[in-house]
């Protein structure tokens, strides 16, 4: 998965505030038509951009609660634009304390940018008698809408009754952490640079950061890349503490003096594959590694990932659950010693990074990607050589994506054998089993491992 960060949080000053609220008003219209957040982004004056994303991100953490009490404002939908501004002008407003500017400001220019917009202008005193009335009543408004599941936790209803069902004792924890912005986090090239070297070149040009993992580092306030010392030169990646565990947990005990085969199978945007190289390259391990993607334009962006890093692996444009087209090429039609199968998923682990992901998604979309992960192990499984081992990881705290998929594969799959591994890992800190925190904090995406050995 990509990771935006919210750089820039503070909106620009060059730009008034109507016109960063229209902005953020034309994204949020856009993913409620089921655009994602970042192609509705790439869509704003990039001047622009920073400010819109950071006030975009915040009203899509609390766009639950906006929509209740815009139901309770004006009951009969309006317009998807105007709807969209005044959501937009709810969600940051409806709690002074997390506001990023003063609510009465913020209903100020919600007003402006409605009356400056064609597509608004008519629904401008319409739009400012909604806003007026939510600063008079606000605390009775806000006060009518907690008892709405999806106003309190700015998920949908569909999305807090499965994590209840699928995580009865974490469900609460889970959700809250998916409203926190995540941190950032690098992953240091282990054949470039140590963990400690690394975090006292950051603290050199005053760059707050503690350790995550054994080869993280997380960062006190997110910075633009640019900002990294040697990050054109491949000293770091970023790359989340979880996603950090898989090279780690594949790669354990594999023979480092053996000409071995790995595949990673679904790999864009290419952090893992590098991940895999950087650690075979620190071991000096003859390993050939295959990364397939099924879109070219990703499978580019693994190209400039090695690139930068000055890595390089065998990378094909090809679809995973179709072996017969590409295992020749891959490696002569011979078996992978191991595996890693990242499998499409809904992202629900990692909706802290895409606050969009929540309101895209549908409820039926799981157990299509669950079907399309199911249809990955099958094709992948018999690749494997005997003895080798497969790692299938998701970023998703869903069973039917986790736990349940991996249960169902062992009872078809006589042949094959689960060894210990962190299975689900929720987002935020600490975690429930401790993982990651031995050694700094404990912070991580919402993740799911499950390690497994081919009967020799």
């Amino acid at each position: 998965m990509s990771t935006h960060h919210g750089h820039g949080a503070t909106a620009t000053a060059s730009a008034p505030l109507h016109q960063l609220l229209g902005a953020t008003a034309s994204a949020l219209q856009a993913i409620g038509a089921g655009q994602s957040g970042t192609a509705a982004l790439e869509a704003i004056d990039a001047a622009l951009r920073p400010a819109v994303q950071a006030l975009l991100f915040q009203a899509l953490r609390n766009l639950g609660r906006a929509q209740a009490l815009r139901r309770l404002l004006a009951p009969r939908k309006p317009q998807p634009r105007v709807d969209a501004l005044l959501c937009t002008a709810l969600a940051l407003a409806w709690s002074p304390e997390a506001a990023p500017y003063e609510p009465f400001t913020l209903v100020n220019q919600a007003v402006e940018a409605a009356k400056r917009n064609p597509a608004t202008r008519g629904n401008a005193a319409f739009i400012n008698a909604c806003l007026r009335r939510f600063l008079r009543e606000r605390a009775t408004l806000v006060a009518a809408t907690e008892a709405d599941e999806v106003a309190a936790w700015n998920h949908p209803a569909w999305w807090i009754r499965r994590l209840r069902q699928d995580h009865p004792h974490h469900w609460q924890q889970i959700l809250q952490a998916n409203n926190a912005p995540a941190p950032m986090v690098l992953r240091v090239s282990r054949q470039k640079t140590t963990q400690t070297a690394y975090q006292q070149a950051l603290r050199a040009i005053n760059i707050e950061c503690g350790a995550a993992g054994d080869w993280g580092v997380v960062l006190e306030r997110p910075v633009p890349v640019q900002r990294l010392p040697g990050f054109d030169q491949g000293l770091v990646s970023v790359q989340d503490a979880a996603a950090q565990m898989a090279a780690p947990l594949l790669l354990a005990g594999l023979e480092a003096d053996r000409p071995l085969r790995l595949l990673d199978a679904c790999a864009a945007p290419g952090g893992k594959t590098a991940q895999l190289l950087e650690w075979a390259a620190a071991l000096q391990a003859p390993w050939q590694v295959t990364a397939l993607e099924v879109d070219a334009r990703r499978a580019e962006r693994i190209h400039e990932n090695l690139r930068r890093l000055g890595l390089s692996a065998q990378v094909l444009v090809a679809d995973a659950g179709a072996p017969e087209a590409w295992w020749q090429q891959a490696s002569g039609g011979r078996p992978f010693d191991a595996i890693l199968l990242d499998a499409p998923c809904t992202a629900s682990g990692i909706v802290r990074r895409h606050p969009d992901v929540r309101w895209l998604r549908r409820d039926s979309d799981v157990a299509q990607l669950a079907a399309l992960q199911a249809r990955l192990l099958a094709a992948l499984w018999p690749l494997l050589a005997p003895g080798g081992r497969m790692l299938y990881c998701t970023c998703s705290v869903f069973r039917a994506e986790g736990d349940a998929q991996i249960q169902a594969f062992l009872a078809h799959n006589t042949d094959a054998h689960l060894l210990p591994s962190p299975g689900h890992l929720f987002p935020g800190s600490p975690d429930k089993r401790g993982a990651l925190r031995d050694n700094g904090p404990g912070e991580h995406d919402g993740f799911f491992y499950a390690l497994l050995q081919k009967a020799a």
